[in-house]
């Protein structure tokens, strides 16, 4: 072998080492690169682990049935308060009906503030606080009204044979003004009529007293059941909706499903004749008759009281009780001014009903006779009316 050739190889051999031991110190970079990246990584998740680690063994540590009745103590305080705020607000609207409520509406402001921030002591105290003021508001309200029967009002228990009239009627619930309409059956017919054509149990369509007067053709009017009006927040979802028995003048039956077994009172009016029961129960569902209404309470019965007051507060106060009443063959529709439900049935008595039923009252309060006697009132799902025969 020459001399050379024996050079060439040696380059050869040298070029190829050199090469090797540059691609073994690239690859030496890039892994050592990899491998300090890695190590990050590894370093990032045993941080990270750390950090779980930490939170489990916090929450190991939590006592869950402490913060269980903390979580259920808290729920039922803004329950119980937010409660009083509805109850709050509702009393507030009514009042509203009758005075300005500025002073009241600021404190019921402040409270629902507190509300808000989950100050539940000070808010349940200050809601308190407002339901007392509104309540001798009213009082106070009622005790005006009462005072202020007009000199010029009569002194009478003899209810009208016949049309309209306003007078003073002496009672064992003392002397209270009364304004109410006579309607003899021989030549009246007592319809009752419904702004729905039929059942609704939300968002149903309301008419003014005066409407159902206008597109009757009728010569007197009342408002009839308790209803849910709009303006009320526990109303929500169930807005101007009534739901005691009734058939309106077209026949139709309103709520007949859940009053089957029902006890609420009512009045049947039909071909020349009146007749009260004491539950919804004990009637049927006949069609030959003109027109029937639920509400409670039943009055008087038999020409007795037969309530004396069941304890709830609303029925309790002072304010105007709407009503409809017969005395033989005369039905009377009416309003018994400041007294109580069961100050209202001991006035009826003296006036000689054979029979009365209340009906709904504060806001929705009105009776027209050739006009608005009491009211306008709210607007009413249904209304009692007197047409001529």
């Amino acid at each position: 072998m020459s001399l050379s050739t024996i050079i060439l190889i040696v380059i050869v051999v040298s070029v190829f080492l050199y090469n090797q031991l540059y691609d073994s110190n690239t690859n030496r970079v890039r892994l050592s690169a990899e491998l300090a990246d890695i190590t990050e990584q590894k370093m990032t998740i045993e941080d990270q682990l750390a950090s779980v680690s930490a939170e489990l063994e916090t929450l190991k540590n939590v006592d869950q049935k402490k913060r269980n009745d903390e979580l259920e103590t808290e729920i039922k305080n803004i329950q119980n308060t937010y409660n009083a705020a509805v109850n709050s607000y509702e009393d507030l609207v009514k009042l509203r009906e009758r005075t300005k409520t500025d002073k009241y509406d600021a404190l019921f402001t402040k409270a629902l503030t507190d509300l808000a921030k989950r100050n539940f002591a000070t808010a349940s105290a200050q809601f308190k606080d407002l339901d007392k003021q509104i309540a001798a508001e009213n009082d106070k309200l009622n005790t005006t009204a009462a005072a202020a029967i007009p000199a010029n009002v009569p002194q009478s228990n003899t209810p009208p044979g016949s049309g309209y009239s306003r007078q003073q009627v002496t009672s064992a619930a003392g002397t209270v003004m009364v304004s109410l309409v006579a309607g003899d059956l021989g030549s009246t017919r007592v319809v009752v009529d419904t702004a729905s054509g039929g059942d609704c149990g939300n968002d149903c369509p309301v008419l003014a007293l005066g409407d159902y007067v206008a597109r009757n053709g009728a010569y007197a009017g009342v408002n009839g059941s308790y209803f849910c009006p709009a303006s009320y927040p526990s109303c929500a979802g169930k807005t101007n909706s009534f739901d005691t028995l009734l058939m309106n003048k077209n026949k139709v039956y309103f709520n007949s499903e859940n009053n089957k077994f029902s006890t609420v009172p009512a009045v049947i009016f039909g071909s020349g004749f009146v007749r009260f029961i004491g539950q919804s129960l004990e009637w049927g569902r006949d069609t030959s008759i003109d027109s029937m209404i639920a509400n409670q309470p039943l009055l008087v019965s038999g020409g007795n009281v037969v309530f004396g007051g069941d304890g709830d507060p609303k029925k309790g106060s002072v304010g105007n009780r709407s009503f409809v009443s017969n005395k033989g063959n005369t039905v009377y529709i009416g309003v018994v001014h400041g007294a109580t439900v069961a100050g209202a049935a001991h006035v009826l008595k003296a006036m000689g009903m054979d029979n009365a039923l209340n009906l709904d009252s504060g806001g929705s309060t009105a009776l027209w006779s050739g006009g608005y006697k009491v009211g306008p009132g709210r607007a009413i799902p249904n209304a009692i009316l007197f047409v001529k025969k």
